[in-house]
């Protein structure tokens, strides 16, 4: 019987990193389609924006609700319907050819992708907290594999197979389809207890949790979108090199979320968050200050290095805290998380405006130390009920 309970425990976290994996496929698998999409529609770049702000209203819209849709119907059920409705929108979004249709399918894109990022993020503090390992980081990472796959097979089917976008894209969705249709049995049927309620505001510790997502998240961001306009603008960089920043930061973000759960596990939480994010701002210094490439280049290293493991560390505190029900404190941290990737890049830009880029990536710096203080807060106020030991379980 205990061979049987572990068999189903293994199949339940690959079925849960394999939902990830699909989310990080899906939104790689859309960022190709962006400028196809405005030469297809003949729009400009403002109208572009607004087309793009219908994902962020989407998911904005359904992720207060993935909690209490999880509570009623079950992780299975959610993250299936998710999964399939999202592969369609990303097709569908292939060859859509007119202004209002596709501001309808963007916000439904939006609305499943928000959907599935909630949801699986209650399933994963569910079975991790059920196994007693530490398994979040590991389940994050995946999300960063499916976008590299995503992003990376795109390149392959167009530039070296002479495939369409939308053969390329029928591809991309029929590997979703595929993803979801063999792992959906092993996912868990349930999906917490969301009280009764339908949506819950962040409370107690989850309040303080949802802020530091939300600048992990708003941080994040802003080195996707300005990193390479930095490198490009006060550096000199030719445009070929100009996303090297961002690349490298990736990168070691997800190498450290391969290892982080081994990590936490040998270190422990405290370490790895609060030394993590000292190291993120020693890396924001060296990315500012740096008068060598190499210098430049091993700043953007350490803020991936230092902020990779951050948010899964705290997404598994949510199987800790009584503040909250699970399946409530989830989604409000997942919400205030997707703010932060929303006014990120704007604030960035407010910013950089007003003085310059180098003012700006200061501002992340000191978003960073805020960061460190409030988790500090987190580990003090919680004390050794949640922190006291390095293992998971015990």
């Amino acid at each position: 019987m205990a061979a049987k309970d572990k068999a189903i425990g293994v199949s339940q976290q690959r079925a849960t990193r394999a939902v990830f994996f699909i989310g990080g496929f899906g939104s790689a698998s859309w960022a190709p389609l962006v400028p196809l999409l405005k030469e297809r529609l003949a729009i400009g770049e403002n109208v572009l924006g607004m087309l793009l702000l219908c994902i962020g209203i989407g998911s904005l819209l359904t992720m207060p609700l993935a909690g209490a849709a999880a509570t009623r119907l079950g992780c299975r059920r959610v993250l299936t319907v998710a999964c399939v409705a999202e592969a369609v929108f990303l097709f569908a979004l292939s060859h859509v050819s007119t202004l209002w249709l596709a501001a309808v399918l963007l916000l439904g894109f939006g609305a499943f992708m928000g959907c599935l990022d909630a949801t699986v993020n209650v399933a994963a503090v569910i079975v991790e907290k059920e196994s007693g390992r530490r398994l979040m980081s590991g389940m994050h990472a995946l999300w960063s594999v499916g976008g590299f796959v995503g992003a990376g097979l795109f390149g392959v089917w167009v530039g070296m197979c002479r495939l369409t976008p939308l053969v390329s894209t029928a591809i991309a969705s029929g590997i979703m389809l595929g993803t979801i249709a063999y792992f959906r049995r092993y996912l868990i049927p349930y999906g917490g207890d969301a009280g009764g309620r339908l949506i819950g505001m962040p409370r107690g510790i989850v309040t303080f949790i949802g802020i530091i997502a939300c600048i992990a998240f708003l941080t994040e961001g802003a080195i996707m979108d300005w990193s390479g306009v930095f490198l490009r603008v006060e550096r000199g960089f030719d445009l070929s090199l100009a996303g090297m920043g961002f690349t490298v930061f990736s990168a070691a973000m997800l190498v450290m979320r391969l290892v982080g759960d081994a990590l936490v596990v040998k270190l422990g939480p405290e370490c790895v968050v609060i030394g993590g994010l000292l190291v993120a701002f020693a890396g924001f210094l060296l990315v500012i200050l740096a008068e060598s490439t190499t210098v430049l280049y091993l700043g953007f290293f350490a803020i991936g290095v230092g902020s990779a493991n951050v948010v899964p560390v705290f997404f598994s505190l949510m199987g800790k805290q009584e503040d909250m029900p699970i399946s409530l404190a989830v989604p409000a941290v997942s919400t205030l998380g997707y703010l932060g990737v929303l006014m990120g890049p704007a604030a960035i830009g407010f910013l950089a405006h007003r003085t310059d880029l180098y003012v700006a990536f200061g501002f992340l710096a000191a978003l960073v130390a805020m960061q460190a203080a409030i988790a500090a807060y987190v580990y003090r106020r919680m004390g050794q009920k949640v922190f006291g030991s390095k293992s998971y379980g015990t």
